[in-house]
């Protein structure tokens, strides 16, 4: 999770795009939450910019884990900040999932498969993923970063099982001498290719549900998802004055709001303050101030103030006024 979140800006001018609030959690809880459930208590985190937040966040949230954290100081791709973990890996089974990708997935049937994994899931353009080839048997045959002209639509969803670790880290440490880059940067999907050839066997596994977090818009998408599927409301035993709630919405502790109707599909960060809006389909951060404002499909970052256009209106009858 060492990437910049360009296509999240301006939030991730100033925060990791892994601790983006998402459905009353962050994506990395999320993530993180899900392979703790599976077994897993060890954990290396590549980070880079703005990653001392995400560091004091994971100490502070999972004390009980073993977390490792490698700065990746310039970044040159997910295989470049893959070999930055060689020292603490060495030959360890290890499962590598993407910081910014939540998956829905049988992680036990997937840790205790006897193969190297890699999670696939059909979609309508492959042209922007990492992409696999497989033959008859559903062995995976050869993957390629982001073809122009994809012999597959089982795109690589950002997890993956390595059993052989070792000659992972070779196919990384020689494309990197090599200089074996794909779209200006070292990837991933190279070197798995160059295991591939080496006489690896990796079999592909479906996952149930991708979401991507990197954009406004599918991060939106999967804010009413998750919603849903957690089922969060607004907490009934709370009094919000003059106050109606759509659910699912998710409502962080110490939110003031009143005169306001908040909802489907809304997650709210802590200690915020709603008075005379509309919200929906939206994520609001976290000490933030909404007053007098509609909004919808809206991402609003942590300590922001909003506040809309009042009108004092004396209108007579057959009257059409448009506020726009």
């Amino acid at each position: 999770m060492a990437g910049a979140g360009t296509k999240l800006r301006p939030h991730t001018y100033t925060q990791p795009k892994a601790l983006i609030p998402l459905a009353g959690r962050t994506i990395l809880s999320i993530i993180v939450d899900q392979l703790v459930e599976a077994g897993i208590r060890e954990f290396v985190f590549v980070v880079g910019y703005l990653g001392e937040k995400i560091q004091h966040y994971v100490e502070q949230k999972y004390p009980d884990l073993t977390c490792h954290f490698v700065q990746q100081n310039s970044r040159e791709g997910t295989g470049h900040a893959i070999l930055l973990t060689r020292e603490i890996v060495e030959n360890d089974e290890i499962l590598i999932v993407l910081g910014d990708t939540i998956v829905e997935c049988d992680l036990l049937e997937v840790l205790h498969a006897p193969y190297s994994m890699l999670g696939l899931k059909k979609v309508d353009d492959p042209r922007n993923f990492g992409v696999a080839e497989l033959d008859e048997n559903g062995n995976i045959t050869r993957v390629v970063e982001k073809p122009q002209i994809p012999k597959s639509n089982l795109a690589l969803v950002g997890i993956y099982k390595i059993k052989e670790t070792n000659l992972l880290f070779e196919c990384l440490q020689t494309n990197i001498t090599n200089k074996v880059k794909s779209h200006d940067e070292f990837q991933l999907t190279d070197a798995l290719e160059c295991m591939i050839e080496n006489g690896v066997r990796f079999n592909g596994f479906k996952v149930n549900n991708w979401f991507d977090c990197g954009r406004k818009d599918t991060l939106l998408e999967t804010n009413a998802i998750l919603l849903k599927k957690y089922k969060l409301a607004n907490n009934p035993v709370l009094p919000y004055e003059n106050t109606i709630i759509i659910p699912p919405v998710s409502i962080g502790e110490g939110c003031n709001i009143k005169n306001s109707i908040i909802g489907p599909n809304v997650a709210v960060g802590d200690n915020t303050v709603v008075n005379y809006s509309i919200v929906k389909d939206s994520i609001i951060g976290s000490f933030s101030n909404l007053y007098e404002v509609v909004l919808k499909s809206s991402l609003i970052g942590s300590d922001a103030n909003i506040r809309g256009l009042s009108q004092s209106l004396n209108i007579g009858d057959n009257t059409e006024i448009d506020l726009g």
